[in-house]
């Protein structure tokens, strides 16, 4: 049975499945086509990806656009804090965000969907995020929005960062403030949720 809850930004949902544990350990189902779809999670899904980073690692906030994707994002090995941001031009809650803890104790998932920056911050590395997505990556059409924009305001755990703050690639460093993104290069709201 899928427990979940919609946060602050209504189109994400924190998804926690349920675990059976044993002598032997656990068992978790990660996906159910049924299941998910009774809460509004279609896909189909078309890939999947995984990536692992040490602690006080940064990634994001990406985002393509042309070729939108939504994302099933969990967190297999360690802990990660998971951050969501509406980027869809026009929409009421423009440049909002939200986050939670995604970790592999408790299970839990994040479902960003179409039109919103994803990227995550690592508080137990080393961490294994493993995301399906509903399109295929395309180099071509990835935006990077500043994973630190003050007009966003994303509150960061400093799970691990040196004095330098955390570890960020190139293009993350130098990733464009929301409010100088072309309006072009981002999702159009489309009403609803």
């Amino acid at each position: 049975m899928l427990q979940i809850t919609r946060l602050e930004l209504p189109e994400i949902l924190l998804i926690t499945p349920a675990t059976f544990h044993d002598d032997r350990g656990y068992f978790r189902q990660t996906w159910n086509a049924d299941q998910y779809a009774d809460a509004g999670m279609t896909g189909p899904f078309l890939q999947d990806n995984l990536s692992i980073s040490k602690s006080g690692v940064v990634r994001g906030l990406h985002l393509q656009n042309p070729n939108l994707q939504s994302k099933l994002v969990s967190c297999p090995q360690g802990a990660i804090f998971d951050v969501a941001v509406d980027v869809r031009v026009g929409s009421p809650r423009f440049g909002g965000w939200v986050g939670a803890r995604l970790s592999a104790d408790g299970g839990e998932q994040l479902f960003v969907p179409r039109g919103f920056a994803h990227g995550f911050c690592v508080i137990e590395g080393p961490a294994l995020v493993a995301y399906k997505v509903d399109g295929p990556y395309d180099p071509s059409a990835e935006k990077t929005v500043l994973w630190n924009d003050p007009a966003i305001g994303i509150e960061w755990p400093e799970g691990g960062w040196g004095p330098d703050g955390p570890v960020l690639s190139e293009g993350d460093r130098h990733g464009t403030p929301l409010a100088d993104m072309p309006s072009g290069d981002l999702p159009v709201y489309e009403g609803g949720g």
